[in-house]
This record gives C-alpha cells, structure tokens and sequence, in this order.
C-alpha cells in the first residue's frame, strides 16, 4: 500500500513561487505558460499569475486529439514564430508523459520549448529545466496528493497511485 503524502496549499504556492523566481532569475522568459492536463493546468495557472504571463493548455491526459497531440502540433508551430512555450506539470516522475510531450513537439524551433514541475525525479527517463524540488525515487516512494487531488476520494486516489505500481513499490 502506497504511502499517501499531502502537498499543503501553502507549500504548493511555495512551490509556484519557486519556479516563478528561478523564471525571473534565468535569462529565458517563455511568451506562454503551458499547463499539461491534468496535475500541471491548476500550477500553470498560479504560475501564470505570479509571472503576469498568459497561459495556455494541452489536455495531454484525455488523449483527445484535438486537445492533446493536435494541440502540441500547433504548438510547435507557435514556436517557429519566434514564440517560446514553457510546459509545466505537477510531477516528472517515470518522464513518460514529457517524453510523449518532447515527441509530438519534434518539430519545435530548437530553444523555444522548456519543462517545469513542482516535484521532480532525479531517476526520471526526462530531464526538465525547472523544478521547485527534487526526490529520489529509489529512496521516496510515496505519492503525493496535490491540493486539487485532495477533493478526489480515497479510492480514486488510490486507482491513480496504482497505475504505475513501480513509482510507489
């Protein structure tokens, strides 16, 4: 049985305000915050707030083509207008989900694409460019609990957490 751990409100925005001064401090300014649906559109909103950029979505979870590799499709062409787009989600944590992303967006101008999560994997198959903190999943095996999560009930926690039994085994 998985270890559930709760991410607070607090420091989720601790977390968001992370990634907006590491944003701020760094010599590349994305035109869009890109929430990835589902776990990054509620950071790529706050994110969104506290940098004053717009945000944007994919709605990579539903795998509704229009919404998912449609989107990235015209995302990637955002790009070769000189446009940079910063994805952001909650976790990196097996890289699945931002490699699929990477693929689809193959043909983006090169430069004009970075990553951010709140928490990332250091054992990841992805490396990302931002992130408010870091685990080691050979050490940390629980699955945490966003805040917009904390609503879902036990069993569909649980259903999620169990998807991918290695991240929490």
């Amino acid at each position: 049985m998985p270890i559930f751990t709760p991410i607070s409100h607090d420091a989720f925005v601790a977390d968001v305000m992370m990634l907006a001064d590491a944003l701020r401090d760094g010599d590349w300014t994305p035109d869009y915050i890109v929430g990835i649906g589902r776990g990054g559109l509620v950071p790529a909103v706050y994110l969104s707030h506290t940098s004053g950029l717009p945000s944007l979505s994919v709605d990579w979870s539903s795998q509704v083509d229009e919404f998912a590799a449609g989107a990235l499709a015209r995302f990637a062409a955002r790009t070769h207008k000189g446009e940079r787009l910063l994805f952001v989600d909650d976790i990196n944590d097996s890289g699945m989900t931002i490699g699929k992303i990477r693929d689809t967006l193959a043909d983006a101008a090169p430069g004009h694409v970075r990553f951010a999560t709140l928490i990332d994997n250091v054992r990841s198959a992805q490396r990302i460019d931002y992130a408010a903190r870091r685990i080691d999943r050979d050490v940390t095996k629980d699955w945490f609990v966003f805040p917009w999560e904390a609503v879902a009930s036990d069993a569909a926690i649980a259903e999620d957490a169990a998807e991918v039994p290695s991240r929490t085994a």
